[in-house]
Order: C-alpha cells, then structure tokens, then sequence
C-alpha cells in the first residue's frame, strides 16, 4: 500500500470527515440488508447467545445444588420477608445437593474466569495469525464439551468442578478477540456499530434465556439437565458455525463481488499490512489504557451482578428459583434491546455526521456508566422493595447496554489491523473483576442482610463511575499512527 506523504493535498484529504472518503468511487455501498455481513452477525449472534447461556447456567443451578442448611448464613431479622407464593406443581427434588459453604459457592463461580484470563492476550494474536472462525468455533465448542461434563465434575467433588469450570473459562478466553479480529476484516467503518451490537447482542439475550430457562428446567427435571441441554446445543451451533462463516471477505464462496469491493474499499486505508506487532507502541498507547480502566469498571458491576443476583433474589429478595430465573433475567433482557437499538443510533449520529467517533463513543460510555452506578445504588437504598428493586437493578443493566457501542468498539477504532489483541488486553484485564469480585462480595455478605448488600452495590457503582470518567479524559476515536504502515493521521 502506497502512503502519501504528510502535508499538502493528500494529508488534507486523510483529514477530511470518514463519510466523505468513503463515497469516493471505490467500492459502491451494499445495503446491509440480507448481505453475507450481516449474516456472520446473526451466527455471531447465535454463538455469543450459546456462549453466555453456558457462562452463567451455573449461577442459577448453583441455589439448587447447594443443601438449604449449607447455604449462607442469614440475619433473620435483616433480610426480606418471604415473598414467594407456594408453586402450584410440586418441583423435582431429585437432583443431588452438596455442602458448600458462602466461601467455596464464592470459589466455583469465579474459578471460570481463573481459565479465561489467561486465554485472551494468546486468542487475539493467533486470531491475527491463523484467522478468527477456528478460534472462535473451537472456542465454543470446548466450553460446550467442558460443560457436559459439569454434573460429573460436581458428583467427584469441589476441586474437579473447579477445573472444568476453569477449563470452560480457557476455551470462551478467546472467542471475543477472535470475533474482534473478524470483524476489523469484515465491518467498513460506517457499519462498525451496527454489526458489532447484533453479534454482541448474543450475550445479553443468553443470559435472558439462560437464566429464567435454567430455573426451570431445575424446577420441573433436574439441575444436571441445564448443563446437558446448552451443552448439546453448542456443539451444534459448532457445526454449522464451520459450514456458514469465512474468516475474511476474500475467502468466502457466496458473497457477491460488489459486497466483496464495498467491504475491502471501504477498509484500504485503515489496515496495517506489517506481520510484526508494536507491541511496546501498543501499550504506551493512552487511548488503549482508557479502554482498559472502562472495561474493567463497567465489567466490575456486570459480573458481579451476573454470577450474584440469583443468589441476590433468593436470600434478600426471597424470590423462588424458579421466579428468580425471570427476575435474575429480566435486566438483561432490557440490556440486549438496549445494544440493538444503541448501536443503530450510534451508526446514525456518525453517518449523518452529526458527531464524530470519539464523541459518540465518549457520550455512549458516560451514558452506560454512569445510569447504571447511578440506580444501583438507588437499588442499594430501597431495601426491601420488591418491585423497586427489580426496576432498578433493571434500569442500571439496560443503561449499561450503551457502552456497548461506547468503549467496547472502541478497538476498532483506534487500530483496526489490532482489534483482536487490543482486546485480548482489554479483556484481561476486565477478567479480573470476574475473578475477585464474588469472592468480595460472598466475603461482605456472610450474614445476607440488606446493609450488606448496599455495600456490594456501592463498591460496584464508584468503580463504574471512575472508569466512565477516566475513558471521557483519555479514550480516542481516531486510527492510531502505530496501528498504519506510515504516520499519518486517520480520523473517523
């Protein structure tokens, strides 16, 4: 790729707004509509949904495999009054249960995260070397076998159930910079939000389905049935994720020739062609370190709501697991129509060129950090109020979905030809709250009282509030110089 030097006409037209690069005639625009674009989306989609219904399954089978007598400690005259109404169609007691206490509980649900942090740095480079459709397809299909084996793990003991669970952990590990590094090959700039919100979207609507389905299914079969049926579902999702999807424009076999030149024009001079990574450029990147610090605030309050709120609307809230599973999803239900409609409107304001990248993506991050720290700590105050509680918990998850087209992109932006690894760096360190936050919380409510678990809350809620504000300061939406073969400046 031939690089124009800095200044006079050329640099002039590197400066000028994305739009009006793109509509220069080399590649006319392909509606995204039945394009073979938007249908890696839609299987992206079908793997993420499979990929957080087998993360968090457990957090709800989990109240089910527990012994009531070994279950945490409560201060009987703190926590919530029952509100359960007595189920109409006796539940099957037939599943196994186990004496865990409040700490080892803390233990199984974070040791996942113990296997995929140290997956996320190797997946974003291999996805860059060997192609993201492996990665990703083995990625899934690993932590569905792994996950057929958890009743049996659970039946040998703890530390074996650990270990599958860490194992699932390495195989999911790679799967988001593998996506990632997918999509800097498939996504023009202009779409970049639309596309990624719908594959992302996947995640938010697992855990919908997951968590109210998993209640269920402990209810009326047997706790074990969760993590054989998601199991089996992702190995078939495997099959036909191999037979659909091509890691690049240029090796699929059914896109058109005119989508093909749409896609590789519209990318040209984004892409780096250097085999050699700067690293050391990399990571003195600033713009890369506000991602970091958002991802891990934002990720702080998502894991530790996702692997506790079951937990939550059992010993505080009193809710059965069965009417715990819709509640625990309702959240993520108002999340994932968030990441749609967010990532739609996010593609608007740039296309229209109302706002630039960096301000749609700085504002969309303040909006999906700030709300939710702002009502979970509402959620905090309200105590036993059933239904504020829930509308809040709801409104601070939905919020939240906004970032998904604010600092979690944002990747793409600042050096396309390194999505992959940026946000295997990213995620690793966005991994940690996984892996602590739990084990703080199981370790601040050992006597389950509401006071407790204000106290979570407000720990997740500054934590978000930092990093919203950290990323404002310091995020970028332009192409980086060490991310290009030459030095010259790329805005979007």
């Amino acid at each position: 790729m031939t690089i124009p030097e800095p200044g006079g006409e050329e640099e002039e037209a590197d400066r000028r707004p994305l739009l009006q690069r793109e509509s220069q005639p080399m590649g006319k625009a392909v509606p995204i509509c039945c394009s073979v674009r938007l249908s890696l989306a839609i299987w992206a989609f079908l793997g993420f949904f499979l990929l957080y219904a087998l993360r968090v399954n457990l957090s709800v089978a989990l109240v089910d495999m527990v012994e009531p007598n070994a279950s945490l400690l409560k201060n009987t005259t703190s926590v919530c009054p029952e509100h359960s109404s007595a189920p109409v169609v006796p539940r099957n007691t037939t599943g196994k249960k186990y004496r865990w206490d409040a700490d080892t509980q803390g233990w199984i649900l974070g040791s996942f995260f113990y296997g995929y942090i140290i997956t996320q740095i190797p997946g974003g480079y291999l996805a860059r070397q060997v192609g993201g459709k492996w990665l990703l397809g083995f990625g899934i299909l690993g932590t569905a076998v792994f996950t057929l084996f958890t009743p049996l793990a659970a039946d040998l003991g703890v530390g074996f159930l650990i270990a599958v669970r860490a194992l699932e952990g390495l195989g999911e590990g790679v799967t988001f910079p593998a996506m990632h590094a997918m999509w800097s090959s498939w996504s023009p700039p202009l779409e970049r939000s639309k596309l990624l919100s719908i594959s992302y979207a996947g995640a938010q609507l697992g855990t919908v389905v997951s968590l109210p389905l998993s209640g269920l299914i402990c209810f009326y079969m047997d706790w074990a049935y969760v993590f054989y049926i998601f199991g089996v579902l992702g190995v078939l999702w495997f099959l036909f994720w191999m037979a659909m999807v091509s890691d690049t424009p240029e090796t699929h076999k059914r896109i058109s020739h005119a989508e093909k030149e749409y896609i590789l024009s519209s990318l040209a001079d984004q892409l780096s062609t250097q085999k050699s990574v700067p690293w050391r450029a990399m990571l003195t990147s600033l713009p890369l370190w506000a991602i970091v610090v958002a991802h891990f605030s934002y990720n702080w309050t998502f894991y530790t709501l996702l692997t506790l709120l079951p937990t939550y609307m059992k010993e505080i809230l009193r809710f059965d697991v069965q009417e715990n599973g819709f509640l625990s999803a309702l959240p993520y239900f108002g999340c994932w129509i968030c990441i749609i409609l967010s990532g739609q409107l996010a593609d608007y304001l740039r296309e229209k060129q109302s706002l630039s990248t960096v301000c749609v993506r700085k504002t969309f991050t303040l909006i999906g950090m700030v709300g939710p720290a702002v009502f979970l700590v509402a959620a905090g105050f309200i105590g036993c109020n059933y239904e504020l509680a829930v509308a809040f918990v709801t409104i601070s998850t939905t919020l939240g979905g906004f970032s998904t087209s604010g600092y979690s992109i944002n990747h793409l932006d600042i050096a396309p030809s390194y999505a992959g690894i940026l946000l295997g760096i990213t995620n690793s360190f966005a991994t940690i709250p996984g892996m602590v936050g739990p084990l703080v919380a199981k370790s601040l409510t050992h006597s389950n009282t509401v006071g407790e678990w204000q106290i979570v809350f407000y720990i997740a809620a500054t934590i978000n509030l930092f990093g919203a504000v950290f990323f404002a300061m310091f995020g970028s939406g332009e192409v980086q110089d060490w991310a290009l073969d030459g030095y010259h400046l790329h805005r979007n």
